[in-house]
């Protein structure tokens, strides 16, 4: 039996380190898929994509108050 192992950092600095069991006879596929879909669900890709650049909260804001009436207009235009 082996493994197969990460190291990344979360926020804040702490090593974290993903490890997934390979049973013997299993296809390195299979475990790669596993292994995938653990780190997609830790976020640190997102994380890391969101950390290269800057965006100011009024920025932020305004973005989220855009999405908020497109999505309530979608709604709107679905009643009538």
């Amino acid at each position: 039996m082996g493994y197969l192992c990460s190291r990344f950092q979360k926020k804040g600095g702490d090593d974290t380190m993903l490890i997934i069991p390979v049973k013997d006879g299993e296809n390195i596929d299979r475990a790669l898929k596993r292994f995938k879909r653990k780190f997609d669900k830790t976020g640190t890709m997102r994380q890391l994509r969101e950390r290269q650049h800057f965006t100011k909260p009024s920025v932020e804001r305004r973005a989220q108050i855009q999405k908020a009436e497109y999505i309530q207009h979608l709604r709107d235009a679905e009643d009538i």
